[in-house]
């Protein structure tokens, strides 16, 4: 990884679809060399791959929350495997600080946050306590 390699994931992070040709200009070099350096750190796993960033609001998805989850220890990594099981539960991180797996969870209102959450999600064996946070506005 050089100085070239550590521009282009930072236009890609910013912009999925900028094309070879555009990521060159701004690095005054050829699109080959764009398009090398893109295909060898998507090999070397360096970029795992490309996708839309959605607003969920715009989608009917009116609450977000990010959820803690806390597990008896033998339950942790099966807890964690049966959430990412969710269509509801859109990430799931596994954590050191206030809580052992984190969430993402979008739901329509809070009533369905509500059914998500002690309906099914808190019916998983091994879960100890649940802890919701609800976004309110995302600034970056």
């Amino acid at each position: 990884m050089d100085e070239k390699d550590m521009k282009i994931l930072e236009i890609l992070m910013k912009d999925g679809r900028k094309s070879y040709t555009e990521i060159a200009k701004i690095l005054e070099t050829s699109e080959t060399s764009v398009r090398k350096r893109i295909k060898r750190m998507e090999e070397e796993g360096i970029i795992k791959g490309y996708k839309a960033e959605i607003d969920p609001a715009k989608i009917g998805y009116n609450v977000v929350a990010l959820t803690g989850f806390d597990t008896n220890p033998e339950d942790f990594l099966s807890v964690a495997r049966k959430l990412c099981e969710f269509e509801e539960v859109k990430k799931v991180w596994t954590s050191t600080g206030d809580h052992m797996i984190m969430t993402e969870i979008w739901a329509r209102d809070g009533k369905e946050l509500s059914e998500i959450l002690f309906d099914k999600l808190g019916k998983i064996k091994g879960i100890k306590k649940i802890c919701p946070a609800i976004i309110l506005e995302q600034l970056k």
